[in-house]
Parts: structure tokens; C-alpha cells; sequence
């Protein structure tokens, strides 16, 4: 039969073995290993000091004062790994105890050595010196032998845990759709930007094969997974595979993708894992859409006014005629209007590619709208015998602080609007007073706009396909429209109306 103290020992030990497989919770085990240290050494307190890449630190405490950890633990955090190793460090901690319980307390640090590294201390305080037996010490190094192997277990599986919650983490932040598939194909993790982009739950997704999810409306561009694979891939080649087309989802419209495929191999070569990187390229395909539009309206557009220049300057200098100045004088005017067309086209397209790179300039001064809605009358009335204008401002309508070519600018293209798409009637221009802005209206007795077409009217290059069909145009008069009034801090809209006409108000800060 075993002493008491014997059997104690015995099971102190086995509590040991048991949270080296039971506990992985860095906390919980530290204390578990404290209270059975103390309970070991006939402590009357104790603590666990962990050595970390930047210090000591104190892991957990049991029955010491606040005072005493609390100028402990700068002490501790002050010394560097290389400078103090665990022979010092318990030197340290015996005359600190004998210090400050006046020669009452003593103390014994059992190392913590893992892997021939060592990775911390316990250090117990009693009131009796640390004699021990050959036995005691064969058994209190088995002791702390084991504690150690707990402790390291724990904190390689905190840093487990860190790094996949961190792994996870980067997953959900990342914008673009990931999956990761086995070498089966069958999908192991989702997150959250694939489930917004497909539109189905993480768990109606994770489990399917790649090819339950990932299906193309047509033939996409580049080698799918499976072609490739068929020709070898990764094996002949580790490089990554890069396919766009329409995806697929459980709810229409399809998605515009494209999807990268990334192979993880073993260190034999063994496929493990695919990574899928899923982007949505709705963007790029609408700004390679308007790059198309953008070249298609200005060769169309530009080629009119240069086919008339060339046309009535070609046949003015013809040498077999001799033309009448009347002739010459309405030739030359249209190649004027031409050239007048040709430089605006210009200039709204150089306003456009300003607004891309950063917002159109501003000289603001104090002008009178009514005023300049007056001198774009007197412009345009001539113009046209069926067209005429109606001006309605209020008397006290006030200046405003504001670019005064901007807004002749945008006053301009509303009516040059109004006068293409109102085949006749009257063009009225109204505005009204508000305590904290003023609202100007632009408005014409034609066909109007067709409801599908209002909620792209101020889009860059968006013509109607009535106004492609009618009359000429690059799209661009209502956008820059837009990005003056909202450059001046103000708000443009279309307001329809029952019937016909088109009705376009903007408002401006006073």
C-alpha cells in the first residue's frame, strides 16, 4: 500500500494526463494545473508565467494579492526572452516573495520545457523551504513535464483556432465569391460574397459538386474545370485557369462571371484542394457595352457634320462653276453650323471625360437665371417658326452664387432638348422660390418619354430608340446636365405627365 501522500501524488498526476486530453482552453488549463501545483507542493498560493516572443507574462494566479500581481506584472513584462531565462526569472520571484512577505513565504518554479523549449514556469509560494528528495524531484519533473505538454497542446490549438477564425475572416471581408473544393470537386467552404452573388444559403451550397453550382446560360471563354482537367490539368500544369461567361443562379437574371480556378497540391504532387474565385464582371462588361456605344454614336455622329463641311466646301471649289453669293453665303453658313455642331460635340466630350476624372470645375459668381433663360430665348426662337418660348420667373426671383457658363450650359441642353423631340408648340421656362433653394422647370408640349426610358434618361450615351430612329444626338446632353446641377450642390429630375410633354426640373442651393 501506498502512503497517502503517495496516492495523492499518484492522482495529482493522472488529473494532469487527463486535461492534456480533455482540456484545450488555454485559460481553463493554466488554472486546472495551478490548483493541482499548489495543492502538489502544499502551496499556500501560486502562479504560471508563459515566456512569449516579446516577454513574460503572467498565464493565471491563485491566492495572491492584487497589489503584488499588480507590480508584478510590469516587472515581468519589462524583461525580454533573450535576456531572462527561468533559472533567473525564479530567482527573481523567491526574493521578491521573501522581500515582501518579510521572510515568511519562500518559493519553488517547477520549468515548463515542451519540445526541449522551455514555454513557461509555475512558481508556488509556501512557508516551508523547497528540500526534496531524489523521489520528489523525479516526480515533480513528471509533473511539470506533462503540464508542459498540456499547456503547448493548448496553445498550438489557440493559434489553430486564431488562424482559421483569421482564414474565416479574410473569407466573408473578401468581395469577391470563393469556394473550396476537394480533389472530388465537392465544395467545403463558402462565403458569404458567393452566397450573395449565387443567391442560396451557405449550407445549400457547401457539399454540392462544383458543377451543381457552377453552370453556364452558353458556352463560356477559356476551359472550363472539367476540359481542363481533361487535358491534364493541374498535373501538366499547376498554373491557374481563368473562364468568363453567364452564370447561372437559382433566381434570374444570369450573372456576368469570371471565375479563377487555383490548384493546392501536396508536397507529392497530389491535387488537395481547388480554389474558386468567383468575380462578378457586370461592370466590366458594361463599360466595354459604352465603350462600344461611345464609338458607335461619335463615328455616326461625327461623320454627318464632316460629310456636310466636306460636301459644300468640296463643291464651292469646284473650277466649272461660278456660284451666286446667295449660294455662297448659305453654304458657308452650313458649314459654320457644322463646325459650331462639331465643336460642341467636342466640348461635351471633353466634359464627360473631365466628370470621369474627377468633377467638372466651377466659376461661381452671382448671375440671374431669368436672365440667362432669356438670352437662350432669343437664341433659339428664331430657329424654328413652330416653336415658341413662354419665360415665367417671379419678379423677386434672387441671384444665385453659382457658374454662370455651367448653367447656360445646362439651360442650353434642355431646350435644345425640348426643341429636337417637340416637333412645334410652346417651350416654357418657369421658376419658383423656396426659403433654402430655387427650382427651375423646363417644359415642351411634345411626345414625351417613354416610361421605360425614364430611369436612364441622365445616363452617359443613353439615347431612346424613338430618339436614335428621329433625331441626331450623342447622349450626353442630360448627363452633363446631371453633373452640372449636382456639382452646384443641387438635385435634376423628370416629373411625368399625364398625357404628353416632357416636364425637367433642376434645383440649385440659394
Amino acid at each position: 500500500m501506498l502512503p497517502d501522500f503517495r496516492v495523492r501524488q499518484r492522482d495529482y498526476l493522472l488529473e494532469i494526463a487527463r486535461a492534456l486530453t480533455e482540456e484545450l482552453d488555454l485559460d481553463k488549463l493554466l488554472a486546472r494545473i495551478l490548483r493541482v501545483s499548489v495543492e502538489l507542493l502544499a502551496g499556500q498560493a501560486g502562479l504560471i508565467a508563459l515566456k512569449e516572443t516579446d516577454g513574460w507574462r503572467v498565464g493565471t494566479a491563485q491566492g495572491i494579492q492584487p497589489k503584488f500581481l499588480h507590480y508584478l506584472e510590469p516587472l515581468l513584462a519589462e524583461e525580454t526572452v533573450s535576456e531572462l531565462d527561468v533559472g533567473e526569472l525564479n530567482r527573481m520571484l523567491k526574493n521578491l516573495t521573501y522581500t515582501a512577505t518579510r521572510g515568511l513565504l519562500n518559493g519553488v518554479g517547477l520549468p515548463l520545457a515542451a519540445h526541449k523549449k522551455v514555454i513557461g514556469v509555475i512558481f508556488i509560494f509556501r512557508n516551508y523551504p523547497d528540500h526534496f528528495s531524489d523521489n520528489d524531484k523525479t516526480l515533480l519533473q513528471s509533473f511539470a513535464d506533462q503540464a508542459a505538454v498540456a499547456v503547448y497542446n493548448a496553445q498550438l490549438y489557440g493559434q489553430v483556432r486564431y488562424e482559421k477564425q483569421q482564414s474565416d475572416a479574410l473569407l466573408d471581408a473578401a468581395a469577391d465569391g470563393i469556394l473550396i473544393l476537394d480533389s472530388d470537386h465537392s465544395i467545403e467552404r463558402c462565403n458569404t460574397a458567393f452566397e450573395k452573388l449565387f443567391g442560396k444559403k451557405r449550407d445549400e451550397i457547401v457539399g454540392k459538386l462544383h458543377h451543381e453550382i457552377i453552370q453556364w446560360m452558353r458556352e463560356p471563354q477559356g476551359l472550363t474545370l472539367e476540359a481542363a482537367e481533361s487535358d491534364g490539368w493541374p498535373k501538366n500544369s499547376n498554373t491557374t485557369l481563368y473562364v468568363e461567361g453567364d452564370l447561372q443562379r437559382p433566381q434570374p437574371p444570369h450573372l456576368p462571371v469570371g471565375v479563377t480556378y487555383a490548384p493546392l497540391l501536396s508536397p507529392e504532387g497530389a491535387l488537395r484542394n481547388i480554389i474558386v474565385s468567383v468575380r462578378d464582371i457586370t461592370h466590366f462588361r458594361t463599360a466595354d457595352e459604352m465603350k462600344s456605344t461611345f464609338i458607335s454614336i461619335v463615328s455616326h455622329e461625327l461623320r454627318t457634320p464632316v460629310a456636310l463641311i466636306k460636301g459644300y466646301a468640296s463643291t464651292l471649289r469646284r473650277d466649272d462653276a461660278r456660284w451666286e453669293r446667295a449660294i455662297v453665303e448659305d453654304s458657308l453658313s452650313v458649314i459654320e453650323e457644322e463646325a459650331d455642331r462639331l465643336s460642341r460635340m467636342i466640348d461635351d466630350l471633353l466634359d464627360a471625360s473631365r466628370l470621369q476624372a474627377g468633377g467638372l470645375s466651377l466659376n461661381r459668381s452671382d448671375i440671374s437665371l431669368p436672365q440667362i433663360s432669356m438670352r437662350l430665348a432669343k437664341k433659339y426662337g428664331p430657329q424654328s417658326e413652330k416653336h415658341s418660348f413662354n419665360i415665367q420667373f417671379p419678379k423677386d426671383f434672387p441671384f444665385i452664387l453659382a457658374d454662370e457658363n455651367r448653367i447656360e450650359q445646362l439651360l442650353s441642353n434642355l431646350v435644345s432638348n425640348a426643341f429636337k423631340y417637340a416637333p412645334d408648340g410652346e417651350i416654357r421656362i418657369e421658376g419658383q422660390v423656396q426659403p433654402d433653394k430655387v427650382i427651375v422647370g423646363v417644359i415642351d408640349n411634345g411626345p414625351g418619354i417613354d416610361p421605360n426610358d425614364m430611369p436612364h434618361i441622365f445616363d452617359r450615351f443613353y439615347r431612346a430608340d424613338k430618339a436614335v430612329r428621329s433625331t441626331k444626338g450623342a447622349g450626353l446632353g442630360l448627363y452633363l446636365a446631371r453633373a452640372i446641377v449636382e456639382a452646384h450642390g443641387g438635385r435634376i429630375w423628370l416629373e411625368p405627365q399625364a398625357g404628353s410633354g416632357t416636364r425637367i426640373f433642376f434645383s440649385l442651393p440659394r
